[in-house]
């Protein structure tokens, strides 16, 4: 086997999760700040804010699954049976958080479609985390399948995860609020921001610690001699970032929080693939192990290399087409 292709892949799918993450994060933020909106007028100018864009962040979602179905079907076939509840909790919270986009500006009460958004939204980052933290903490395999039990993602670990992911999706939504909309809305945006952004380090920090405590494959890929030496500045750098951000939301700086909330998740993103790297289901599945077959990656990728240009390209034009503040008294209809 062509030993570069299985690493194409993992790019590829690894590019697809990092998008998802950051483009769906912040309109899943939008969704967890929800209830706090002080009025209904308020949730409009909200959903206003991520009309054009949320159903096309999800695309990078599909490209992931499908493509780790096609590109390391081992792995999908573990994966899938290990997190099948918090898997199938985060399609049905998407859908419900989809069904509420339409329906809420069209119904005469909006109070069960504000609530189906916002559950939705926080559900579906929940379950992400959990996901997250369980392939952290490592998934039980024997003879190429998956061998533990329905609850074994179920720990503190994964939870801190969860509770993590939901807190960094609320900082991405309230600074893209910043960078959104203006006034009274803005304001409380900046306040709401500012203490996510401490939760988000707090979590970062127990993660980060917490993690090679617990995993000493982990420990030694960071605190090895001469590891140590290359990778001190991951840390550093996340904690310039944050200021960056704290720095950006105190003296009105409109993209640079919102920019700066992108930094810290790309971060903590390249700590993961130095952490995992080559394990694509830890503790033992590497992207070799998983690979499909070369013929069928190469068919796959010829096709991949034609539409991502063409995802990305369309994504970029949609952003900048829809750039720029969101009125006051904009509805999602």
């Amino acid at each position: 086997m062509e030993w570069y292709l299985p690493v194409i892949w993992a790019g590829v799918i690894g590019t697809a999760v990092a998008m998802y993450v950051i483009l769906d994060g912040f309109d899943l933020g939008i969704g967890i700040l929800f209830p706090f909106a002080e009025s209904e007028s308020d949730r409009d100018r909200m959903m206003a804010t991520i009309k054009p864009f949320w159903d096309g962040n999800e695309t990078w979602l599909v490209l992931g699954g499908g493509g780790m179905l096609a590109a390391f079907p081992l792995a999908y076939s573990i994966i899938m049976p290990a997190f099948y509840i918090p898997i199938i909790a985060m399609l049905l919270a998407l859908v419900f958080r989809g069904v509420a986009f339409e329906f809420r500006g069209v119904a005469g009460g909006k109070n069960i479609w504000n609530f189906a958004f916002a559950a939705g939204s926080t559900l579906a980052a929940l379950c992400q985390g959990l996901v997250l933290g369980g392939l952290i903490q490592g998934v039980t395999i024997e003879n190429g399948a998956f061998a533990g039990g329905p609850f074994e993602w179920a720990t503190p670990f994964a939870l801190a995860c969860g509770l993590g992911v939901v807190t960094g999706y609320a900082l991405l939504g309230a600074t893209w609020l910043v960078m959104k909309t203006d006034g009274e809305m803005a304001r409380v945006a900046r306040m709401r921001a500012s203490y996510l952004l401490i939760g988000v380090m707090f979590f970062m920090a127990v993660v980060s610690l917490w993690t090679p405590l617990s995993v000493p494959r982990i420990a030694e890929r960071w605190f090895s001699v001469p590891n140590i030496f290359y990778l001190w500045p991951v840390p550093v750098v996340t904690l310039l970032v944050a200021y960056a951000c704290w720095i950006g939301l105190h003296r009105d700086h409109d993209a640079l929080p919102f920019l700066s909330a992108i930094g810290l998740f790309l971060l903590g993103y390249f700590g993961l693939a130095i952490s995992w790297f080559p394990y694509l289901v830890p503790p033992s599945v590497t992207v070799w192990d998983a690979a499909a077959v070369p013929v069928s990656q190469i068919f796959m990728l010829v096709g991949t290399l034609i539409l991502l240009p063409m995802i990305l390209g369309y994504t970029t034009l949609v952003y900048w087409v829809f750039r720029g503040k969101v009125p006051e008294g904009a509805s999602y209809h």
